[in-house]
């Protein structure tokens, strides 16, 4: 069953070098960055916030790109993407290992970029359950408008249990069209998440969207891409469909025959407050339904306000009765309410812990004021033994 991660456990990184000091430039790879990170933060996507999508442009050294790597695989516990297009390169004799490109890489000079195998091993021992890896990449020494990758790409890219995409087959060139905006490759994925499929689910898993851009490129005459995926990575939903329809259904005929005919979002994987919420949104979008209507087939157990407010607050909402009457006045089936109360128990009661962990804190560490008052009054009372004693 496709499904989005929880946005609140779930972090990107995207990562591209447009500019060389010593290899040919691709000026659109600087128009990948910008166009995915609205993709996967917009209310198609993720939803992630700034803090979640993390760019890296034109990095200089491998530092550079590690660093932001280490900080998001210590974060994610749900998902961690890392996304890479450039020049990608092969160490000495053609026949090294796979290393991406900074702005200053020298050709054959592994120690001028960033190690394909480091960065892998980076990802897989973080602590995310999933992981995506896309690598939009290329070899040096090409004219403006081709990239190629590695023979043995998909073997240096293997991560267990994980999907990893590959721009290009093994003897092919992965295209940087001269006057499209996008390499090639990610300008069909930006399309895809832009436009959707015609027809397709409620969800572009990565598996649909594989399929999908593997078919564009290949009708357009263009290299085809090469995926590898362990276990069931490929139902992760890398946003909602766009291009999708949902079947004509009034309220009053869900209510009477129970039967959930809609795509709503799935309680089961949300893991943080922020994705909790954002999926009472889309509850609502899947709905069609306005805030005013809710509010109506709530039997007036809801107002419109504490509808929208539902939508827009930040912390876990206090009473289940209130998210029990949106859901059902959206029409979500009694057997997928109870798994939506299931997990608003086990979230409510992680805030709740997590309260009492930092007043306990405060007050066992008290600050500054408390330890001169407290300093205070036990050289007052020390004096006054003193005093009469003697």
């Amino acid at each position: 069953m496709s499904r989005l991660p929880d946005p609140g456990a779930s972090r990107a990184v995207l990562i591209g070098t447009s500019q060389y000091s010593h290899l040919d430039a691709l000026p659109a790879v600087a128009n990948n960055l910008g166009a995915l990170a609205q993709a996967l933060s917009g209310p198609l996507g993720w939803g992630l916030n700034r803090d979640s999508c993390i760019v890296v442009s034109e990095p200089t050294n491998a530092t550079q790109v590690l660093d932001a790597v280490q900080v998001a695989a210590d974060e994610a516990t749900d998902t961690l993407l890392v996304y890479y297009a450039g020049h990608g390169l092969l160490g000495y004799g053609g026949g090294g290992e796979l290393y991406l490109a900074a702005t200053g890489s020298v050709l054959q000079r592994e120690d001028t970029g960033l190690r394909y195998a480091q960065l892998r091993d980076m990802v897989l021992h973080g602590r995310a359950e999933r992981h995506v890896v896309v690598l939009d990449c290329c070899f040096s020494g090409k004219a403006l408008g081709a990239m190629s990758g590695p023979s043995d790409l998909m073997d240096h890219a293997e991560i267990e249990g994980s999907y990893v995409i590959a721009s290009a087959p093994r003897d092919k060139v992965a295209l940087a069209p001269p006057g499209e905006p996008f390499t090639a490759f990610t300008g069909e994925l930006i399309e895809v998440l832009r436009c959707g499929i015609p027809g397709g689910p409620a969800l572009l898993d990565l598996d649909d969207v594989f399929t999908h851009i593997r078919k564009r490129l290949k009708a357009k005459g263009r290299p085809a891409p090469q995926k590898r995926d362990r276990n069931t990575a490929g139902w992760l939903a890398l946003g909602r469909n766009p291009a999708y329809r949902q079947p004509p259904l009034a309220h009053e005929s869900r209510q009477e025959s129970g039967v959930a005919v809609r795509s709503w979002p799935d309680p089961n994987g949300i893991r943080t407050a922020q994705g909790f919420i954002l999926s009472l949104r889309r509850v609502r979008e899947v709905s069609g339904m306005r805030n005013l209507d809710i509010s109506r087939y709530s039997g007036g157990k809801i107002s419109k306000g504490t509808v929208s407010s539902l939508q827009s607050r930040e912390s876990m909402p206090k009473l289940w009765r209130t998210v029990e009457a949106y859901l059902s006045a959206c029409g979500v089936p009694e057997n997928e309410v109870t798994h939506w109360k299931k997990t608003w128990k086990r979230l409510r009661d992680e805030e709740d812990r997590a309260v009492v962990t930092k007043d306990k804190s405060v007050t066992e560490v008290p600050g500054e004021a408390e330890k001169s008052r407290s300093a205070a009054w036990k050289q007052f009372f020390r004096r006054g033994v003193r005093t009469k004693g003697g």
